[in-house]
Parts: structure tokens; sequence; C-alpha cells
């Protein structure tokens, strides 16, 4: 059964589905829907949103502060992400500095180095902490880290605070399953699954016309898009954040949360779509 709400180790709640904002801020006449979009996700409950300095070069969180606007910021857990050469001293503080101006808070709920870069791992999770020490943010983690990054990271002073790890991972990309996954999972890390409908493309059309995704999603008379959110959050600890830049597109995968996929649908899609036996590279985009 799927877990609704994702707990982290300092007991923070967060429902298993989320909002991502990913080409978000690139199109000022585009704004008004997007804004709109978020505030509707955060009625329905969709209170986790996403972000990163790298969206539209800081447009994502323009949008994103906008949207906070009326009292809506502390009833949301804010995410953003720092570019990896911007994720050590002095850098790291001003980059957080002027993520808070445009998301328009004084402290982020979750701050994430985006990728590994030049600097050390380290040195991230020194500046980390400095950010907790002065209250611009209240936890910190990663994106893009692989299992022997994560291996690594937790043997560096202070690695083990990381509070979450957030990957690439969809029905067609399972790579994580083989190591990253299990190794999260008994560390009790949640993990954020970004692109959980996958990127626009040939997989993307491969997953949502599949005849077993289209017969799950007459059964439960749902979506295929909510089928594959469904399956994502249906794995323990693990919480998607798809992008919707409507409404309608909110509506449709908040109530993806309420889709419990029997051990059958399970095993139809496991079938139909088998995670790897071996070692993979991490899936990046």
């Amino acid at each position: 059964m799927a877990e609704k709400n994702i707990v982290f180790t300092d007991n923070a709640t967060l429902p298993a589905i989320g909002q991502g904002t990913w080409y978000m801020g690139e199109n000022s006449r585009a704004r008004p829907k997007e804004v709109d979009a978020i505030r509707a996700g955060i009625d329905l409950g969709l209170t986790l949103i996403d972000t990163a300095e790298m969206y539209a070069e800081g447009g994502a969180e323009e949008v994103v502060g906008e949207a906070l606007q009326g009292g809506l910021r502390d009833k949301v857990f804010l995410v953003s992400k720092v570019y990896p050469w911007n994720a050590a001293g002095k850098k790291a503080i001003a980059a957080c500095e002027a993520s808070l101006r445009r998301l328009k808070t004084d402290v982020l709920d979750l701050y994430l180095l985006h990728w590994r870069g030049n600097y050390s791992l380290a040195e991230t999770v020194e500046v980390m902490e400095t950010l907790m020490q002065q209250g611009k943010i209240r936890r910190w983690g990663v994106s893009n880290l692989d299992y022997s990054d994560m291996q690594e990271l937790s043997r560096i002073s202070g690695g083990k605070a990381c509070a979450t790890d957030q990957v690439l991972y969809h029905l067609g990309s399972r790579g994580i399953e083989f190591d990253l996954l299990p190794w999260c999972q008994q560390q009790a890390m949640p993990v954020m699954a970004y692109c959980p409908l996958a990127q626009a493309g040939r997989l993307r059309e491969g997953l949502l016309e599949s005849s077993v995704v289209k017969d799950l999603a007459h059964a439960h008379r749902a979506s295929t898009a909510q089928i594959l959110l469904a399956w994502v959050i249906s794995h323990k600890g693990v919480m998607a954040i798809p992008k919707a830049a409507s409404v309608a597109h909110v509506e449709e995968n908040a109530a993806a949360s309420k889709i419990v996929l029997s051990a059958d649908d399970l095993a139809r899609l496991d079938n139909a779509f088998p995670a790897p036996n071996r070692k993979t590279p991490l899936d990046v985009v």
C-alpha cells in the first residue's frame, strides 16, 4: 500500500506527492497560470514545493515566491537547490540569500546540493551547517548523488545529517532500486523522485501508452499519468514531485495519492517494466 505521508528523521511529515517547478518562470505570460497552479496545489494538500536557483535562472523561485504571498508560506515545506559551483563558502551563503529574496521568505525548509561539482562534499556539508546555524535553512540534503556518493557523504563529519536524496525515478528508470533506494530506506532517509512521469519524448510516450498502464488506469478509473504517480509513491519512503503548470494538472496529480495499487497491479507493472538486476549508472536529466 502506498505511503500517503513521508516522515523525515526529525519527524517533519510531508505529502507523498508535492509540486515541482522545473520550466516554470521562463515565460512571463504563463506566470499567472503557474501561480494559480501552485496555489491550487497547496489547497489540495500538495504542500511540498520544490524549486532551484537553476530553474529559469531564479525565475521559478520568483513564481513560487509570488504564489506564497497572502499567508501561504507557513503552509508549505519549501525546498530549493544550489548550483554545484555555488555550493561552498561565501558563494553558498550568497546563493542561499538570493534564493530567499526571490522566494520572499527568510528560511528554507530544505536546501539541496543540485548535483556534485568541484567542491568537496565536506566543504558543502560545512556551509550547510553554517546556513542552519544562521537560521537560513532548517535542513539540507542532496540531489543526483548515487549510492557510492552517499556512502562517501555518510563518512564525512556531519554527513549523516543529510535529510534526503532527490533523484530521477519513474517506472521506466528503476536503477536506484538496485542499491541506492534500499540503502536510503535502511537509513530512513526519504527519496524525492523528480520526473516521476519521465521527460517528454519516446520513453514518456511509451509509459503513458503502455497497454498494462492503460488497463490499470481503466480499472482504477484514473489516467495513465495517475497510475505512474501511484506506482512511484507505492515505494516505501519515496515522494514524487511532478511539475504541474495548470490547475487541472494539479488536480489530477493530487487525486493520484488516493490510488492504491494492489500486489497484482504492481506485479503486472513489474513484469512490463522490470527493474535492472545489476548496477546501472544513475539516470540524470
